[in-house]
């Protein structure tokens, strides 16, 4: 091949790699025509076929391999791209139609669709059939209780409301379902004629569910009935060609039969579509020997016996890996069986474009759908972002935290929700809301509509602040919390989640509750125990005084207006400055005075005392180190509140100076 050729092979190759597929194809065709030489025309027909099939023309795409073919039999290299493609597309082509239609498990949401039955809002991620006996997960997806059983996931319980809901709207799913559960248990007992029956009617009910078929296939091989089996097999195939336990069932009941070579097909299948399916896995090998083996049995004694060879060669080398058998590495299967799967592949590529969601679902769900159904028990209004408890029982999430708040057990059942409460992994049932969303649109926006007003209330950091009636707190001094009481979790919980992270501190009092001035307290962080109580780590940010006490839901709240301390200028200033200087000088003095365990104790508590700042006038609450100072003083709260209503700077520093002095003076007596 001449430098011209090589430098347009390399220019369509670069083309191929830019995804410019059409003018890669066109390359190579144009390379054809000058190429004679048998295995050259072999390889770039290969190539203009690959470029025309990632460039979406199948049509040519196919005509030009079955054109490649007539010149020799393709290897299984030769369509490693295409086999790579499709099972891409085949995979992006199910991510779009999940997308298309409801929430779901993308991949086998659209699968679902593809079998026209419309139930795809209400399908387990799992077996991809009819949601029966739906379980909730922390995470806040449903599946089928069965198939978590088999997950080995059995700690959570039935959603009660939802299997109401399911049973109310699609009876004769819900019927199917027992039958299904019924036949399983036979089965399990080894009734097998009575299990058949508790699926013949359970196939009369729902004849669209491929899980259906699947199991009545399995018992029909067990009772030795293969050709029934493989009926059923394939049924659960046409109803949901992307399941893989479907043409599972098919490639044993293939085998049964004696039909190796169409079971190995079904096992690759398998593979492409999931490749750690153990079953396909273990059992492609053992049908590849065998197919192997039969193909064998006419040649010579000595052939035979190195076939043999060969073949035990080849078993022990798959034992050691079983991975080999991944559709990737399926090139070192018998290529006719490689040949057989790319077929089928493209046929299934071609055959199974996802449908929407018929309209008369939506109706049929519509029609008796009752609001009534999705009310919280708690509040008795919508359900609000709900959540569902490991003991199967839904609320809205404000109000299954206030329960929780009161008492670590579910309000219906009381089951013990103590290690569900300190992990608190409140994530949203998610097919509740769907349903509700979908469903139940103005409803919802007016529920919307209420807690919002409700958040926007609860967020204004001047009416109604919520008040902790504890001890003094100080602008800038740390401040943390033991909560335990109810009223108090309450409150530190609507501090976080509408963002403020803020409420006031202020010391009780015997005839208003709680006194004139305090200060307000920034949340830096909490820790949770498993029986509610939680560890609150807060600082004081700014003094306020209240205007009006009131109370909200067991703890109270003010209106309040914030105070700052009037600045001065000129002489005043100056004076002020003197002042300043002077007082802190006396407080190092006190300070350093203290015996080593006292100062410790301090310091761990409250941190070192702070520096003076470089602008006195700077902050509104004047210098950090005052209130650091008014913290650690052994003074009572009453007397320290006179001080947290100053706006003085001044007065303030008079006052800690007189303090100071009468300590100093206690101190010499």
């Amino acid at each position: 091949m001449g430098t011209e050729s090589e430098s347009m092979l390399h220019l369509a190759a670069e083309a191929f790699q830019s995804k410019n597929f059409d003018l890669a194809a066109e390359i190579y065709e144009c390379q054809l025509a000058r190429v004679g030489d048998p295995g050259s025309r072999l390889e770039l027909m290969v190539k203009r076929a690959d470029a025309l099939a990632f460039g979406g023309k199948f049509t040519e795409a196919f005509d030009v391999y079955r054109q490649a073919s007539e010149i020799e039999r393709l290897r299984p290299a030769h369509l490693t791209n295409l086999t790579e493609y499709l099972s891409g597309s085949i995979r992006r082509q199910d991510g779009e139609g999940s997308r298309r239609g409801s929430p779901g498990r993308e991949e086998e949401a659209a699968a679902a669709g593809a079998t026209g039955s419309g139930y795809e809002d209400f399908c387990c991620r799992i077996c991809l059939s009819f949601l029966f006996e739906p379980v909730t997960l922390p995470c806040g997806h449903c599946f089928c209780k069965k198939c978590l059983e088999v997950a080995d996931v059995q700690s959570y319980r039935v959603n009660v409301v939802l299997s109401s809901l399911l049973a109310k709207w699609f009876p004769a799913l819900h019927q199917a379902g027992r039958l299904r559960r019924e036949g399983n248990g036979l089965y399990a007992e080894k009734k097998m004629e009575a299990a058949l029956e508790k699926y013949h009617q359970a196939i009369l009910i729902a004849p669209l569910d491929h899980i259906l078929f699947s199991n009545r296939s399995q018992i029909h091989s067990s009772l030795k009935h293969y050709e029934n089996a493989l009926r059923d097999a394939e049924m659960s195939c046409r109803l949901m060609p992307h399941w893989s336990k479907g043409h599972v069932r098919k490639a044993q009941a293939l085998v049964s039969l004696g039909r190796t070579e169409e079971a190995l097909r079904e096992y690759l299948l398998c593979l492409s579509m999931e490749p750690d399916c153990r079953v396909a896995k273990t059992e492609a090998p053992k049908v590849n020997m065998t197919s192997v083996s039969v193909s064998s049995s006419n040649g010579s004694e000595g052939a035979q016996k190195r076939r043999r060879k060969r073949i035990d060669g080849k078993r022990a080398s798959i034992t050691r890996d079983q991975s080999l058998v991944r559709l990737q590495l399926c090139t070192k299967i018998h290529s006719a069986h490689y040949q057989c799967l790319i077929l089928f592949i493209i046929w299934l590529f071609l055959h199974s474009e996802p449908t929407e969601t018929p309209d008369s679902l939506s109706s049929e769900v519509g029609d008796v759908l009752d609001p009534a159904d999705l009310e919280c028990s708690l509040c008795m209004r919508l359900f609000y972002e709900p959540v569902t408890t490991p003991c199967g029982h839904t609320f809205c999430l404000q109000c299954l935290k206030r329960c929780l708040d009161h008492n670590p057990k579910c309000p219906l059942c009381k089951e013990e929700l103590s290690e569900y409460l300190v992990q608190r992994q409140y994530c949203k049932t998610v097919l509740m809301e769907n349903l509700i969303s979908k469903y139940l649109p103005s409803e919802l926006m007016e529920r919307q509509k209420i807690h919002q007003e409700e958040v926007a209330e609860l967020s204004n950091l001047n009416k109604n602040v919520p008040i902790f009636v504890c001890t003094m707190a100080f602008p800038t001094v740390p401040c943390p919390l033991h909560i335990f009481e109810p009223c108090y979790r309450l409150m530190i919980r609507r501090c976080m989640e509408t963002g403020t992270n803020s409420f006031g501190m202020c010391l009780g009092d015997n005839l208003k509750g709680f006194v004139d001035y305090g200060c307000l307290l920034e949340i830096r962080d909490v820790k949770f125990f498993s029986d509610g109580r939680s560890v609150v780590d807060t600082i004081g940010r700014r003094r306020f005084k209240v205007m009006q006490h009131s109370e909200r839901d067991g703890y109270n709240t003010a209106d309040i207006e914030y105070l700052e301390d009037v600045k001065v200028e000129g002489v005043a200033e100056r004076e002020l400055q003197s002042l300043h200087d002077t007082v802190y000088d006396q407080a190092l003095v006190w300070v350093n005075s203290l015996k080593a365990e006292q100062k410790e104790r301090i310091e761990g508590h409250f941190g070192p005392m702070p520096e003076k700042d470089c602008e006195l006038q700077a902050s509104p609450n004047g210098p950090s180190w005052c209130w650091w100072l008014l913290a650690v003083l052994p003074l009572e709260g009453r007397a320290q509140l006179p001080f947290l209503a100053l706006t003085s700077l001044k007065d303030r520093l008079s006052g800690i100076r007189k303090v100071l002095l009468f300590m100093a003076h206690s101190r010499h007596r």
